[in-house]
């Protein structure tokens, strides 16, 4: 059908000079995009035909604007529906369509009148006669004579809804220089079967469009929930914390509440607040000596407790719910250590719970608790503290304050707070407590075994860390997939680093400066051993002319390191102009150049004419070396003299005669400090620059580097990095304070 249709466009441009695929779909009555699809098909096949898109308006009536050209506008549908003698409004409103509509533009043409009748209103006629000018227009539309209608009109229909303007995209067709009604289809794979019988030497190809997309490969991504609660469970798992089986999403209410000598009467034990389970609605599977511990503990107190002193039924225990909290898995592990025989534990559980809440932009019915339990002998106030402290710390929660509160579990019981910066105020974080005797000792614990216990939910630090302020944008039937395809890893701040870390890495701020003394000292040293032979036998034999084009804005004070190292090899030769561009130049940045200075005797030398030009919104520093095309971009510019630092026999800056394993090393963060620090473009890789400075001395090891050169010059381009990194800033300054850096 396609081969028929491409035959019939070429013929239609044999005896015509044009052709609109739009007129030439009504003529031939196909459908307008499969005549668009032929005419692609052409186009694939080389300069068969040149092709000219066009766009054009059109008005179509709105499904309610063809229902008005049937039967009537509103307003004219309600004058009719008025009879002589007149109609109670409500109802002459209850009988029609759109009556509401219809009433007030009647009324507002001045059409119909109201008047009261006691409490009830009637409605008159005020003209004998109406034209409905609104049917006889949509008509004309739906004719295709919208020519005939007055463009203010149209407006007015279009805002009433009953009209809508489409644009309607067609080609305008005419001969291609290699027109020919005749043609054979392109392949568009070699196959072996061509290889073998040669036939793909009379064949024509398809042109490869090596600028197309591929296809994204398909593949699982995690939600945001996921990757925080990995964040959390590798957290507890290097305190030394064991996960707990939290796959009992249903309980009974002996686990869920009377273990942990929560009261039957207690609010939260109210369907108000609790999911019950009416099928199967009760269950007895709890160990009958221990349930008689916990009601003897409830109704009569014991363990030098006085109990709550109520009449403890079993009815109320045998309920089944769904879990309001992880803290029935830990009574559960708590019994079992205890019948197995007590050992110090620690255990963490991070999985869903169940409340009757009502749902708002913080709360849903469904949540996760991240919960932590350690259980030893004498812990006491002092252990909860201590470990609440490691373990926000390890979340990167530094700053915290306790509120006592209450738990019918726990007693001591604290709210813990923390300090956001963001919000700029203190926010509750977590609840915690020490286990109460009542709950442990009818578990058969040792009198001397205190457990501590803490929990957080999972929502609110993940809302916090990806920037979500509903959480129903995080979990629910709106949840755009499109922000779980491009959420990025969690990566949460961790704490300020302990004392001996910061001394640690006092230490390796001290040793930058003494590699930079050693590194001044061989400088001195490469100029005497120069002085003695004057020439190098690998330097270039003939003068090198460069032309730098630099912004002002943005100077290349890379250059500046990389033209001080080859004085110890050439002779370098600095001269400027000014563009017209540039209405000023500071004289300091004027005279840093010229201060590298010419020194004289050396055997080579390198001409470099510095033009300093207003570049535009998205300045590049391009050298141009008079035998060679442009070099675009400082990184770059670094790159190709490094390559000449590297013929002196001993180069302070090496690069590529290292091997292509260090040369990638340095070109990939070259390619990162460009992209992060001069262009802006990848933010995040800023904090993995500033990561790799503060556990090692240097971008790539012991020795400076092309990157460490680049890094510095981008840093003084860009001074407000520095002001808001305290680590870049200490790193600069401890450049700066040597020689061979500005």
């Amino acid at each position: 059908m396609a081969l028929d249709l491409s035959e019939k466009i070429l013929k239609y441009l044999v005896k015509n000079e044009t052709l609109d695929t739009l007129q030439f779909s009504n003529q031939i009555g196909i459908d307008h995009q499969k005549v668009v699809g032929a005419v692609k098909s052409l186009q694939a096949l080389g300069d068969l035909i040149a092709v000219d898109q066009q766009a054009a308006t059109k008005w179509e009536l709105t499904d309610e604007g063809k229902a008005v050209a049937e039967r009537g506008s509103h307003e004219v549908v309600v004058f009719n529906a008025i009879p002589p003698e007149g109609i109670l409004q409500n109802e002459l409103l209850n009988g029609l369509r759109d009556r509401k509509v219809g009433f007030n533009k009647a009324m507002s043409n001045g059409w119909i009148t109201v008047t009261k009748r006691g409490r009830k209103s009637l409605v008159t006629r005020k003209v004998n006669t109406v034209d409905d000018d609104v049917q006889t227009h949509l008509k004309l539309i739906e004719a295709n004579r919208a020519s005939l209608v007055e463009e203010s009109d149209k407006q007015y229909y279009r805002k009433r809804k009953l009209l809508q303007q489409l644009v309607v995209k067609s080609y305008r067709l005419t001969k291609g220089k290699d027109f020919s009604t005749s043609y054979h289809k392109a392949e568009s794979d070699l196959t072996s079967e061509m290889v073998v019988s040669g036939s793909w030497r009379q064949k024509k190809f398809k042109p490869y469009n090596l600028d197309a997309l591929g296809v994204p490969p398909g593949g699982g991504h995690l939600h945001p929930l996921l990757r925080v609660r990995g964040e959390f469970r590798q957290i507890f798992l290097e305190m030394g914390f064991t996960e707990m089986p939290t796959n009992n999403f249903t309980e009974n209410s002996f686990w869920n509440f009377d273990a942990l000598f929560q009261p039957q009467q207690h609010p939260a034990r109210d369907a108000h607040d609790t999911f019950f389970v009416s099928s199967p609605r009760c269950s007895s599977h709890f160990p009958p000596e221990y349930l008689q511990k916990v009601k003897q503990i409830h109704s009569k107190g014991g363990y030098g407790s006085q109990g709550y002193g109520y009449d403890w039924k079993l009815e109320e225990a045998e309920k089944n719910l769904l879990r309001t909290h992880t803290t029935a898995v830990s009574a559960r592990m708590l019994y079992l250590l205890a019948r197995e025989g007590f050992t110090p534990s620690k255990y963490f559980s991070i999985d869903r719970v169940f409340r009757n809440e009502t749902l708002d932009a913080t709360h849903l019915a469904e949540f996760h608790q991240v919960e932590g339990v350690i259980a030893d002998h004498n812990l006491t106030l002092g252990d909860l503290i201590g470990t609440l402290y490691e373990f926000f710390s390890k979340l990167g929660i530094t700053q915290l304050q306790f509120k006592p509160a209450y738990n019918p579990y726990t007693e001591p019981s604290m709210e813990v707070f923390c300090y956001h910066m963001g919000l700029g105020k203190w926010i509750e974080v977590g609840n915690s407590g020490i286990f109460r005797p009542e709950m442990l000792l009818p578990m058969g614990l040792p009198e001397d075994v205190n457990v501590i216990a803490w929990g957080l939910s999972l929502e609110r630090p993940t809302m916090i860390k990806y920037g979500l302020n509903n959480i129903r944008d995080l979990v629910g039937a709106k949840v755009n997939l499109q922000m779980v395809y491009d959420s990025p890893l969690c990566r949460l701040d961790k704490n300020e680093k302990s004392t001996a870390e910061l001394q640690k890495q006092e230490l390796r701020w001290d040793s930058i400066h003494l590699q930079l003394q050693a590194l001044q000292t061989e400088l001195q040293s490469l100029r005497l051993r120069y002085e003695k032979s004057k020439s190098y036998s690998q330097a270039p034999d003939k003068d090198l002319d460069f032309v730098i084009l630099s912004d002002p804005r943005h100077p290349p004070y890379s250059l500046v390191v990389l033209l001080k190292l080859l004085l110890n090899t050439y002779r370098v030769e600095i001269s400027e102009h000014i563009h017209s561009s540039v209405s000023d130049i500071s004289s300091e940045l004027r005279s840093l150049f010229k201060g590298v200075g010419n020194n004289e005797g050396a055997g080579c030398c390198i001409k470099v004419t510095l033009i300093w030009k207003m570049i535009g919104k998205d300045p590049l520093l391009t050298l141009s070396p008079v035998s060679n095309n442009n070099i675009v971009g400082e990184v770059n510019v670094a790159r190709y003299l490094s390559r000449l630092l590297e013929q002196s026999p001993s180069p302070l800056v090496v690069y590529e005669s290292q091997g292509e394993l260090y040369a990638s090393q340095v070109d990939m963060w070259l390619d990162c400090i460009y992209k992060s620090v001069i262009r802006g473009e990848n933010k995040s890789a800023l904090p993995a620059i500033t990561a790799v400075l503060t556990t090692q001395c240097w971008l790539l090891g012991n020795s400076v580097s092309l990157a460490d050169i680049c890094l510095w010059s981008s840093l003084k381009q860009n001074p407000y990095l520095i002001a808001s990194n305290s680590k870049l800033k200490k790193w600069y300054e401890s450049c700066c304070k040597h020689a061979w850096f500005v």
